[in-house]
């Protein structure tokens, strides 16, 4: 193309230079007007960057096709579609992931709460002080003033008896006479037994209303532990006071059964069943352990009741707080006996 342009410049300025003008005519049937040889020229130049770029063209699109084969494609599709199924299933263990972290996080703050909840209602139950203990039979019944209407009710009531032994612990300084600390009454019988300090009487027992005198001294301001024994037979009662036994006796209400389906009241004496108290006999002080048996207690057992060596609920009426109703200003609250017995000392 160089020489041919060559030529066509040659020709164009009208001299031959060498065997260049002697020699072919490469240039054919070129024509010999100047114009219109570089007309053609240019055309014939266009034409060859056509195919240039067709050529070019073709040769990409070839390196193309040789560079990935259709079996190659396909094995790269099939990877493609590999690690797309990869990339969704570690999306899926992510979310589950995330849904275990939320529900152990969601069980992780439940649980928390719980225990601050329980917390929260001991603290309640601390600060109101009168209704949880630590045990259920470790409260006392508080009766400070000696009125009419302050009072303890024994849920439970007594079967037909033909022997018992009634202890309890109480605490009273209250002079004259301690008054009443617990009394069961039924219909027809008001006294059917009742333990009482009136006045600057001894302390008494009565059973179906008949007396028996006790040798019994708490009216000092400290804990006492009191157990009182008796059997139909005859009539046999014994006294315990802090497990010594301080008396005995006979012919106290003999042969006759406890009546059974009464009412068993704390602090008051009973008029009629359940009511009619007379505040000079009501007993003013702290009660506690107030618990019942069908038989009589041997002596040692009611040593170790007392001395706080052996815990042993009543088999008819045991001390626990469901079983006790206070009423009129009447409380109960927290104690260990034993404990604040030492405190005594």
């Amino acid at each position: 193309l160089t020489g041919k342009l060559a030529r066509c410049e040659g020709l164009a300025g009208g001299k031959a230079q060498g065997p260049a003008a002697t020699g072919k005519d490469t240039m054919g049937d070129l024509p010999r007007d100047p114009g219109h040889v570089v007309e053609q020229l240019s055309r014939s130049l266009q034409t060859l960057k056509d195919r240039l770029e067709s050529l070019e063209h073709q040769l990409r699109v070839n390196v193309s096709n040789a560079m990935l084969p259709s079996d190659f494609r396909e094995v790269l599709q099939r990877r493609l579609g590999e690690l797309e199924r990869q990339l969704l299933r570690k999306v899926a263990e992510l979310e589950d992931e995330k849904s275990l972290l939320h529900n152990e996080t969601s069980a992780h703050r439940q649980k928390t709460e719980n225990a601050l909840n329980a917390l929260l209602q001991r603290v309640t139950e601390l600060e109101r002080g009168n209704s949880a203990f630590k045990s259920p039979d470790a409260f006392k019944v508080s009766l400070p003033l000696r009125t009419n209407y302050l009072y303890g009710k024994i849920k439970k009531t007594l079967p037909e008896l033909y022997a018992f032994t009634i202890c309890l612990w109480l605490r009273s300084s209250a002079l004259p006479g301690i008054g009443t600390p617990f009394s069961y009454a039924v219909p027809g019988q008001a006294n059917e037994i009742v333990l009482i300090e009136w006045g600057n009487n001894p302390i008494e027992l009565l059973i179906n209303d008949k007396v028996a005198q006790l040798p019994l001294f708490v009216s000092d301001g400290k804990w006492h532990h009191i157990c009182i024994t008796w059997t139909t037979r005859d009539g046999m009662w014994e006294a315990f006071q802090d497990g010594e036994k301080l008396g005995t006796g006979e012919n106290l209400a003999p042969w006759h059964p406890i009546k059974p389906g009464g009412v068993l009241i704390l602090g008051q004496e009973q008029d009629t069943v359940g009511g009619r108290f007379d505040a000079t006999q009501a007993f003013v002080g702290e009660l506690s352990q107030f618990n019942i048996w069908d038989r009589v207690l041997r002596a040692q057992e009611i040593i170790n009741i007392a001395n706080c060596s052996t815990n042993m609920p009543g088999n008819i009426i045991p001390w626990v707080d469901n079983n006790v109703d206070v009423f009129g200003g009447a409380s109960k609250w927290p104690v260990e006996t034993c404990e604040e017995r030492l405190l005594d000392l």
